[in-house]
């Protein structure tokens, strides 16, 4: 990571020629996976224009965001809703106003402070006021076990290849009902369409690895409204049993937590701190910052609690 953030500069004048920033990562690295922090450098550059690509094809996202909301809406009520992957909150925001019930929490969180810096502004568009966006990485949440009732993804696993298990093990551990899964789907994919997703990195076997997990899958089925017509989108809906127990730590009032321990995190001047895994994380411009690289080790953070400013 530390040899990508080196580049920055470089990067910014690739981004500004209209570059492609993952294909010059790729053809500067031995692996052909897409790794973490390949992603969040080309997603921060990219903030801000999801908004605008939005406003350009109002009609088309507001379909799409509609036929979710129909998705949403079917599994009845429920009291919280996270988006994995948020970005700048167009789907989000878009989708949430279009619900029967608005969920009384509502989270999201995304690898870029960038977008979600926009998407705390997008959102005050459509006067939602009570969600929580942070940063973070689908694969190592700083979310407790079985904490929001409904996790979703809209094209956040896509570019993730080959980790396809790890990241449907991490959100169906946040999952407390239902795991809603809106990504590229390999399966309805013609030819072209499959050679151009493997050629990005993406995912191409989500549905077959749910299976393999044992996954209770309710619905499985390519979704009505595709964004890009060369990359066709899925829909695979997962049930989470009852009966299995949940956390019951869950009943805090904040299912955020330390996302590399998973225990309990509180709000002390700028900062999140765990007083048992003893790490901090800094609040970046109202934003806390819950990447497991974001970890401060602070053993006497509590000593200077009581003590004036910041």
């Amino acid at each position: 990571m530390e040899q990508d953030l080196k580049i920055l500069n470089e990067i910014k004048r690739l981004y500004s020629n209209h570059g492609n920033i993952i294909e010059y990562f790729k053809k500067n690295s031995s692996s052909q996976a897409n790794s973490t922090s390949q992603i969040m450098i080309s997603y921060d550059f990219q903030a801000g224009s999801y908004i605008q690509h939005y406003r350009d094809n109002k009609e088309l996202r507001d379909s799409f965001s509609a036929k979710l909301a129909d998705v949403l809406n079917d599994l009845g009520s429920f009291d919280s809703l996270l988006e994995a992957g948020v970005g700048e909150a167009v789907t989000l925001g878009n989708t949430v106003s279009r619900l029967n019930f608005r969920p009384q929490n509502i989270y999201g969180f995304d690898l870029s402070w960038s977008r979600i810096k926009y998407a705390q502004q997008f959102l005050r568009e459509f006067g939602i006021s009570n969600a929580s966006l942070f940063t973070g990485d689908l694969f190592c949440s700083p979310l407790r076990d079985n904490s929001v009732d409904v996790v979703y993804t809209v094209h956040s696993i896509e570019p993730n290849g080959g980790r396809e298990r790890e990241g449907l093990t991490e959100l169906y551990r946040v999952a407390r009902k239902y795991l809603v899964l809106v990504e590229p789907a390999y399966e309805f994919a013609d030819e072209p369409s499959k050679q151009r997703m493997l050629a990005h990195g993406y995912i191409t076997n989500l549905y077959e690895t749910a299976l393999q997990l044992g996954y209770e899958i309710i619905e499985h089925r390519q979704f009505e409204v595709s964004l890009n017509p060369l990359n066709p989108t899925g829909l695979i809906i997962i049930r989470k049993e009852a009966s299995e127990e949940s956390d019951p730590k869950t009943d805090e009032k904040s299912p955020i937590c330390c996302p590399i321990t998973k225990a309990s995190i509180q709000r002390i001047k700028a900062a999140f701190y765990s007083p048992e895994s003893m790490l901090a994380y800094p609040i970046l411009d109202g934003i806390p910052c819950l990447l497991p690289q974001n970890a401060i080790v602070a053993t006497h953070f509590m000593d200077f609690e009581q003590e004036e400013g910041e």
